[in-house]
């Protein structure tokens, strides 16, 4: 980081206090945790937090203390450094006051112990409902931040089997009658047993082409969020050609799996030709068994250069392959009227299960609340 960077007296007094907490922060460890912070974004305290740690802390008896005093210097009210923090001008600042920071140990966390990271912002209701095509280049870096801490929940079914359960229907006859007879006949404890939970497979279909341009990208980013939260989820992208890229994916690092994506997919922003790329896809892996109990995602505007015929087809057989089919198209918007007015989106209509936008990030996030839903 530059000696002059306005950030550098506020990293070097949050190791002062650290030292007077007693961590031994020396100024050897001082300067390498400027130098991790120099490829990151100091207006970030998740970055701030996790540098910080990773440098300045050498004992695991020092994480506690260590927290305490990175909320007591950068989130107390009234702290000094406060004030620097928020001189950045864009909105990403402001964004991450949805943000929660991660938990200091690994295991689930509960809510009472997640500690709150960042300001509440006015803006940050606003960003997430302004389209991506409309966003600055700004705004945009920043709703990419959050989503690439969007947890999803995948869809789950109840299979045929079932475990033992404290409470529940049916009752487990069985263990119930041998605990009676453990006890000579004497009434027992009732068993219960409940029905056991799968994962639904995931598959997301992306429209990569011309027209999709100012939404393909963001809907990578939630592509490899879902990724991340379940192995049950396959990535497929399509402009003239279906191109599956969730081995790309399954990169942590978002930037790294979206360059990786990008790179396996040779009709990026080109044509269109929807019908015959599902086509591929029910034939080629929907058949085989990849989508049979799944929920298909289709992300696309429906602007289709091809046969509305094999179109119509392709969506008729994915129709009975999948569980749900779902379309998002960036056209609907937020309006609650929306009529399809391209002849893809026509001839598709009939055999989708839900239709949502996609177009912003509040659309996503309802998406990622509805897939619980549609088990």
């Amino acid at each position: 980081m530059p000696e002059e960077s306005p950030f550098v007296p506020v990293l070097v007094g949050f190791a002062r206090e650290l030292r007077s907490a007693g961590i031994a922060a020396g100024t050897g460890d001082v300067l390498t945790y400027l130098s991790a912070m120099s490829p990151l974004d100091p207006s970030d305290l998740v970055d701030l937090y996790w540098a910080g740690r990773t440098t300045l802390v050498s004992r695991r008896d020092d994480i506690g203390v260590y927290d305490a005093v990175f909320r007591r210097y950068f989130l107390a009210q009234g702290a000094q450094a406060a004030a620097l923090l928020t001189l950045r001008a864009s909105g990403a600042a402001e964004v991450e006051a949805a943000m929660v920071m991660p938990g200091t140990e690994p295991g689930p966390e509960k809510d009472g112990e997640k500690p709150a990271l960042g300001w509440m912002a006015s803006d940050v209701d606003v960003l997430k409902h302004r389209s991506f095509a409309a966003c600055t280049s700004a705004e945009l870096a920043a709703l990419r931040r959050i989503m690439a801490r969007i947890r999803l929940t995948p869809p789950r079914r109840r299979t045929r089997r079932s475990r033992a359960a404290a409470k529940g229907h049916p009752p487990d006859l069985r263990k119930t009658i041998r605990s009676a007879m453990r006890m000579h006949g004497e009434p027992a404890d009732l068993y219960f047993r409940q029905r056991t939970m799968r994962l639904r497979p995931l598959i997301l279909i992306l429209d990569v082409s011309g027209s999709m341009a100012d939404y393909s990208r963001h809907l990578l980013q939630f592509a490899h969020s879902a990724k991340q939260a379940s192995a049950k989820v396959e990535v497929f992208c399509f402009g003239t050609r279906l191109t599956r890229i969730t081995k790309a994916l399954n990169h942590r690092r978002p930037d790294s799996a979206l360059e990786q994506a990008a790179a396996a997919v040779v009709d990026w922003d080109g044509g269109t030709r929807i019908g015959q790329s599902l086509e591929v896809f029910a034939r080629r892996w929907g058949r085989g068994g990849l989508c049979r109990g799944g929920v298909v995602v289709i992300c696309s505007d429906g602007l289709d250069r091809g046969d509305p015929a094999q179109l119509a087809a392709a969506m008729e057989r994915l129709s009975r392959l999948c569980y749900r089919l779902v379309w998002l198209n960036p056209h609907k918007g937020d309006g609650p009227h929306f009529r399809p007015s391209t002849l893809g989106m026509m001839v598709a209509a009939p055999h989708i299960d839900l239709l949502l936008s996609g177009h912003d990030l509040a659309s996503l996030e309802q998406l990622a609340q509805m897939l619980p839903v549609l088990s």
